[in-house]
């Protein structure tokens, strides 16, 4: 007894410890933690810095834009796939995330927003499908800064709710959490990862399961305005009834033009037979 009450009041201490913390110093941190011993201080980019995008790469970035910034991440994608007796084509944008860091240097909040249109051919006939998709809601919590092998993270919990056209719509609420990681190995070189589990609706059932996702890519800086990446990345089913896998991989290039505004180019392709065969896209972020 004497040992559980020695460990409830090194508990509530730690709480009031933390409270005190939120209350002086919490909002200026740039992370929500760090490490245990260690001294690294990480966070957002400034503005007198190069911007740090979560596209156009499928890993989103370890970092929140920080307290009081705004970004515009907008793009558009083509993807093809031809399984033998199908062809579809599909076009994706405006791929609209809207950034907004509020409260601390370590939270964002996340909108977004897109329009698909596909266009699949079969048997000599062609079906067209178009709509805009749920509203993506969310937000981002940056949680420790590198420290040697210890890598920079941050966490995001989100979801789509069902606002999209009833050929898009899942029809319900589809909560995810996502956590990123990501290593400066050098000045050139960076090596990052992305692991999420959500909730996702089969598509030919309209029942539910648990989709599981992983990415794994290497990102290249060029000088202070080009950058590029290699990564794959996969979507696995569990306990769904006709969702299959599916892997990729892609590439592409960010090209600054200041430190608020960026252009980029992607191209990937399916790397199992139920994947698309091929994607490609281009897009932009603007920071204010």
């Amino acid at each position: 007894m004497l040992l559980q009450i020695k460990r409830l009041t090194c508990v509530v201490c730690c709480l009031f410890v933390v409270a005190t913390l939120s209350a002086q110093d919490i909002k200026k941190q740039g992370t929500l933690f760090t490490w245990a011993g260690s001294d690294a201080i990480g966070g957002a980019a400034t503005m007198s810095e190069g911007l740090i995008g979560d596209r156009p790469d499928f890993i989103e970035a370890s970092t929140t834009v920080g307290l009081g910034v705004k970004q515009i991440e907008m793009g558009y994608t083509y993807s093809f796939d031809n399984d033998g007796t199908t062809q579809a084509r599909g076009h994706s944008n405006p791929e609209m995330l809207w950034r907004l860091g509020f409260y601390a240097e370590w939270l964002e909040m996340r909108i977004g927003y897109n329009f698909s249109e596909s266009r699949e051919r079969s048997g000599g006939v062609d079906t067209n499908t178009r709509g805009g998709e749920d509203l993506y809601l969310g937000f981002k919590f940056a949680l420790t800064p590198q420290d040697g092998v210890l890598p920079e993270s941050a966490m995001m919990l989100q979801a789509t709710v069902p606002t999209g056209d009833d050929s898009f719509t899942a029809g319900e609420t589809l909560p995810a959490i996502t956590y990123t990681y990501s290593w400066e190995l050098n000045e050139k070189w960076a090596l990052a990862g992305q692991t999420q589990v959500g909730r996702a609706i089969d598509g030919s059932t309209s029942r539910p399961y648990t989709e599981f996702s992983q990415a794994v890519g290497l990102v290249r800086t060029f000088n202070d305005n080009l950058g590029g990446y290699f990564e794959w990345f996969c979507m696995i089913p569990d306990g769904a009834d006709d969702a299959p896998r599916e892997h990729y991989m892609d590439g592409g290039f960010a090209y600054q033009v200041n430190n608020n505004l960026q252009f980029d180019v992607r191209v990937g392709f399916g790397m199992s037979d139920s994947a698309d065969d091929y994607f490609a896209g281009l897009g932009v972020i603007y920071r204010y």
